[in-house]
């Protein structure tokens, strides 16, 4: 079981435009994807990229891995979960990707974000305590 500290998920319709020359949602779009699950759940803890900047932090992403299990087809309806695993060095959310209608599994994935003080263009080694707060830690 997957320790979460905040999750969010989303629907989404995988649209005519997102498909590539076989039929199926090109590898590329799967980051887009995760990505609007992540802004929902950077939202649900009122911290998204406005939240950060105006905080003084900027979170790059500095690393994604994604697992394909299963094809993405056009007009196929999918959740995406994301939960939010580790803050203390690093945010680190776990993603996972299912058919709406049979619940079936069908991506895994993460990406690893650090927080980068603005002002100095430094990173920093441990998360600012603004995010923690966000957290209610």
């Amino acid at each position: 079981m997957i320790r979460s500290y905040a999750s969010a998920s989303i629907e989404l319709e995988i649209p005519f435009h997102d498909i590539d020359i076989m039929g199926i949602a090109w590898h590329g779009h799967y980051a887009k994807y995760l990505e609007i699950a992540r802004g929902v759940l950077l939202d649900s803890i009122n911290y998204n990229v406005i939240e950060m900047r105006e905080s003084g932090y900027a979170w790059p992403v500095i690393e994604m891995k994604i697992r394909y299990a299963g094809a993405l087809t056009m007009h196929q309806r999918i959740r995406v979960h994301a939960d939010l695993v580790e803050y203390e060095n690093r945010l680190k959310i776990s993603y996972r990707i299912f058919d709406s209608e049979t619940n079936r599994r069908l991506t895994k994935a993460y990406t690893i974000q650090v927080a980068l003080e603005i002002a100095t263009n430094e990173m920093l080694y441990a998360s600012p305590p603004v995010l923690l707060g966000k957290l209610g830690l």
